[in-house]
């Protein structure tokens, strides 16, 4: 089931995009699959930015939360998820993204394998109006017409890591330019507080005895994430066709390209946001405007009749 709804679209939707290319490059095609999957998700990919964007909006009001609950853990996270409903901000919302994201690649995985295992299954995995594309005609005739190269200098059936030792140093760009471009990319939607403390920090105030704030730990262990996940990814894709790294990279660098554009048109917005007074604080001015005017002005001859009585 998985491979008839998920594997097989997929797939089809790379071979049509190379069919239809001038040159028939592999390598181009995943490039150009990669941009349409992302402008396919572009809808989710907007929902979860603008809920990064607000929980880099959140953080001056988490600081004072902290300090209003002195302490009182029920009480911070009480208001912590209030803060959350009120604004309409869902922490795990970029989970979402990853669930689909996944699928995609074990499809292109499951598929780059049937190409490296037998290349004949570019047409016998094929929709019969992909089969009769004249390009893809020519690879029935003629198998070893198939380019499965990036532009004749990649070898994309290739991992980094050679099964019998020794490294393919053109893959193992592909996998480092993915790793990078998942760090930028996790880098990029961090929130920027320039007070916290690093986990190693914490975990070292924390054995001395000091107290830590749970809102602060989590926030540590999500600016570690930056380093892990890229982490995982090099070693996830070095012995992996470099066909999927090439994706990886693709996606990354459209990914950060995607975010760029929500962060810079929501930036002034966002400023105004973070010096924006609190709703307690605007309701506290107003009260003491309202006291104000309301005490009582004494009159220019009250004022002289006291100083005549204090001479």
């Amino acid at each position: 089931m998985f491979t008839t709804i998920v594997v097989q679209p997929i797939f089809n939707l790379l071979v049509l995009i190379y069919a239809l290319l001038p040159g028939h490059n592999l390598g181009l095609a995943i490039i150009l699959f990669t941009v349409v999957i992302r402008l396919l998700m572009w809808p989710l990919v907007k929902k979860q930015l603008h809920h990064a964007k607000a929980m880099r909006e959140l953080q001056p009001e988490l600081r004072r939360i902290k300090k209003e609950s002195k302490g009182n853990k029920q009480q911070e996270s009480a208001m912590i998820m209030e803060l959350y409903k009120e604004r309409e901000v869902n922490p795990f919302s970029s989970v979402g993204l990853l669930i689909i994201q996944i699928p995609i690649f074990i499809a292109l995985y499951s598929g780059i394998n049937r190409v490296i295992r037998d290349p004949s299954q570019i047409i016998e995995f094929t929709y019969p109006f992909i089969q009769n594309l004249g390009s893809v005609k020519e690879l029935a005739a003629d198998i070893t017409k198939f380019d499965a190269t990036l532009f004749g200098f990649i070898d994309l059936t290739r991992p980094a890591l050679n099964p019998g030792g020794g490294i393919y140093w053109p893959a193992m760009f592909l996998v480092a330019g993915s790793a990078l471009a998942q760090f930028f990319q996790s880098k990029q939607l961090m929130p920027k507080d320039k007070d916290s403390r690093s986990l190693r920090q914490i975990l070292k105030d924390a054995s001395s005895g000091k107290q830590t704030e749970q809102s602060e730990v989590n926030a540590a262990v999500g600016q570690s994430t930056k380093y892990f996940v890229p982490a995982m990814v090099f070693l996830f894709t070095l012995n992996l066709p470099s066909a999927l790294s090439l994706y990886w990279m693709t996606s990354g660098l459209v990914a950060i390209a995607q975010q760029a554009r929500i962060l810079r048109k929501d930036e002034t917005e966002m400023e105004e946001m973070v010096d924006k007074p609190t709703a307690k604080q605007r309701a506290k001015k107003a009260t003491e405007a309202k006291v104000v005017n309301t005490k009582p002005k004494r009159s220019k001859q009250s004022k002289k009749q006291t100083k005549k009585r204090r001479k």
